[in-house]
């Protein structure tokens, strides 16, 4: 799991009951996911999308508040190296970002279908999740740095990261980054590129073929359903979310 100190973590649990509506629709709702985290990072995002994507009906969300309800779940062995994110599924408490990301997205067919496509489908999460960082970073920057961030994000958007996945695009004319599927790597960078389009609205002017990719990825139904107002979305870190973090953390 990538750190910037103690801010890569969210005041969340979720827990989830599964439908595989995509292999049986008279399935039961057996299996059960819970999400404990405390910033809204790519784990939490990714998750929420795989589970919406996937056929997950129920959410039921309990948001920490306070150091004593992580130290519970570190009283408790729940966290493997004491800090979350942490899901708990199929039996296990799975810790680190990574391996979260790899586990849920494997296990809904969501990585590729061999060893070439999970490896780009890997390299392409890497890269985006590498500008994704600044994004989770920024509301704990002092406000005459926040300004400054933006500029330096939009540089390194337009300059190092977007660019690649135009070319990939413009260069297999297909639907999706990887295999002509969804993947972990198109729900990753639709996330990146929805919270910079939140503070810079014009970022993908110069990127004809990630702005098709983007309105195409975004109305997939059970997506677009996602991201409707009234959903499991969470809004935009503000300045509770912020204090409220700094309130788990620091001593």
């Amino acid at each position: 799991m990538r750190h910037h100190g103690h801010m890569t973590s969210t005041c969340l649990v979720f827990s989830v009951a599964e439908c595989d509506h995509c292999v049986s629709l008279t399935s039961a709702c057996s299996h059960s996911m819970k999400f404990s985290s405390v910033t809204l990072s790519a784990t939490v995002f990714a998750a929420l999308i795989i589970t919406v994507v996937r056929g997950y009906k129920m959410f039921d969300e309990e948001f920490l508040e306070t150091k004593e309800q992580l130290q519970k779940l570190q009283d408790g062995n729940h966290l493997l190296f004491q800090q979350v994110p942490m899901v708990e599924i199929d039996g296990m408490k799975l810790v680190q970002t990574r391996s979260i990301l790899h586990y849920i997205a494997d296990k809904h067919h969501l990585f590729g279908k061999d060893l070439k496509e999970r490896t780009l489908i890997d390299m392409y999460v890497e890269g985006t999740l590498d500008l994704l960082e600044l994004l989770i970073m920024h509301p704990f920057l002092k406000p005459d740095d926040q300004q400054k961030e933006v500029a330096n994000m939009a540089q390194k958007a337009i300059i190092r990261y977007f660019p690649v996945f135009e070319k990939v695009l413009r260069g297999h004319g297909q639907r999706f980054l990887v295999g002509n599927q969804l993947s972990l790597a198109d729900i990753i960078l639709l996330q990146t590129i929805l919270a910079l389009e939140e503070k810079i609205p014009n970022i993908l002017s110069a990127f004809p073929h990630l702005q098709e990719y983007t309105v195409k990825i975004s109305n997939i139904p059970t997506i677009k359903k996602f991201l409707e107002p009234g959903s499991k979305k969470k809004p935009p870190p503000d300045d509770i979310y912020v204090r409220t973090v700094y309130n788990i953390f620091m001593p």
